[in-house]
């Protein structure tokens, strides 16, 4: 329940504020954080992970998971692809790190800045990972994890939209010599939604998602660092 009311916290301050109006992708969320980072420590693998909600909440509610390891969380709640992209730059490479895991989509998806196709939120997606590799930053792209029905915005029936999404996704990773990380299968229950033991609201995991989670991105990660 904690961890619920957290994630809408994040929500309510993304839903219809005037500093969205001004800073469409909210630069202003990191800048000091950013700024204030030493560059990596030699043999430091820096790690950042970029999405919405679900990464933005993942610090708060599993903090475990962060502490002691060269993990940044930069997910901003609500935010979809096209938010993502614009601040790629001074988010993730920036930072320099080693690995970067993506982890978008599903805002798009439920439409949050405006209708989209999965062509649109594909092109994204590629040129965020694009603009990694050519800065010598590996690629971790996460699939997106199930939804039955948005609470925000009911009705969409977003589960076919998604399991289409993460075939363009794994299909990219596959041919472009990205990490392909797949929470969808561990976390789908038999309606093409979030398994309940591991969501409170059928968007965003829980502590018990997070830790289905972990394990999964690490392993990631680290195939994403043995390559060569």
């Amino acid at each position: 329940m904690k961890s619920m009311k957290i994630i809408a916290l994040l929500t309510s301050l993304f839903a219809g504020s005037s500093l969205f109006a001004q800073d469409w992708a909210n630069f202003e969320r990191y800048r000091a954080a950013n700024e204030k980072l030493a560059p990596p420590a030699k043999g430091e693998n820096r790690v950042v992970f970029m999405g919405n909600s679900i990464t933005d909440g993942w610090v708060y509610v599993d903090s475990v998971f962060f502490a002691g390891k060269p993990y940044i969380g930069r997910g901003i709640s609500g935010q979809t692809t096209p938010q993502m992209l614009v601040r790629f730059h001074a988010d993730v490479i920036a930072l320099k790190p080693a690995v970067v895991v993506i982890l978008a989509g599903t805002n798009d998806i439920a439409g949050n800045t405006g209708p989209t196709t999965l062509e649109m939120i594909m092109d994204n997606i590629m040129g965020m990972s694009e603009m990694a590799k050519a800065n010598g930053i590996k690629v971790v792209l996460s699939s997106v994890l199930p939804v039955f029905d948005y609470p925000w915005k009911p009705g969409l029936q977003p589960a076919g939209k998604i399991i289409s999404l993460n075939k363009m996704i794994k299909d990219y990773a596959d041919k472009n010599g990205c990490i392909y990380l797949d929470y969808f299968s561990s976390t789908v229950d038999e309606r093409q939604g979030f398994k309940a033991a591991l969501s409170g609201d059928g968007v965003h995991p829980n502590l018990a998602g997070y830790k289905v989670m972990g394990p999964l991105a690490e392993k990631a990660i680290a195939e994403a660092l043995a390559k060569k």
